[in-house]
């Protein structure tokens, strides 16, 4: 059997309606108010948590809910290689997983802040970045950690086994699907922490549970697993 403990077969795009708020509604209600208000505010935002708390899904939901409104983000992460010079089209400058900035990413990430604040470059853009450490702790150029520091920070909570079985439960009744005691707990000690990743495993376990005709079973997730 394959062992799963990342996120398998992201098909579909987060959303913020798609995250499930729990102890961190204050930030999803901050990104809400922010992606939708036609005067968005410049002041940065900066999200810090620990694997699985939900910060790339919330910066890939804003993202998602700007190209909705046929609007143009920078988005820089840690895997970005040789990623293209400040473009004033952009209504934001997205940036994740900053803690892992190497020297030339961290060039760049300040290249974009600067521009995104700067009034020659039309009006002022909103800077969202995201991390696993507070501003504070970021092993980053002094001029780059002090600006992620400047507006508003949220800390990120994971949610509690409780939390993420109760929200597992409120969604397989939703789509009408039967997730034993015994199951419930194989998806969550099994998988990965990040609710969206147990979302898009049940997803994936509801189709694949159609398609042979069976309820949902320890044997016949892996089942499904040695098939992948």
């Amino acid at each position: 059997m394959k062992q799963l403990a990342l996120d398998i077969g992201l098909a579909t795009v987060p959303t913020l309606n798609s995250f499930f708020a729990g102890p961190n509604a204050a930030t999803v209600d901050h990104l809400r108010l922010w992606s939708t208000s036609p005067t968005r505010s410049p002041v940065p935002t900066y999200l810090w948590g620990e694997g699985g708390s939900g910060k790339s899904h919330l910066l890939c939901a804003v993202q998602e809910a700007l190209r909705e409104q046929g609007l143009k983000v920078g988005r820089l992460d840690a895997h970005s290689i040789n990623p293209p010079a400040f473009d004033p089209a952009w209504a934001a400058v997205l940036m994740d997983d900053v803690h892992l900035y190497d020297l030339a990413q961290q060039h760049t990430a300040f290249n974009w802040f600067v521009n995104a604040l700067t009034p020659a470059t039309g009006a002022p853009r909103w800077v969202l970045a995201a991390g696993a450490l507070p501003p504070a702790d970021l092993k980053l150029r002094d001029d780059l950690r002090t600006r992620l520091g400047w507006g508003h920070v949220y800390a990120l909570q994971v949610l509690s086994e409780t939390e993420r079985r109760a929200v597992l439960r409120q969604e397989a009744d939703a789509r009408g699907i039967f997730l034993s005691d015994e199951v419930m707990a194989f998806m969550l000690s099994r998988f990965s922490r990040d609710l969206g990743s147990l979302m898009q495993l049940l997803d994936n376990l509801d189709h694949y549970a159609l398609q042979n005709q069976r309820a949902i079973t320890i044997p016949l997730i892996k089942l499904m697993l040695e098939s992948e």
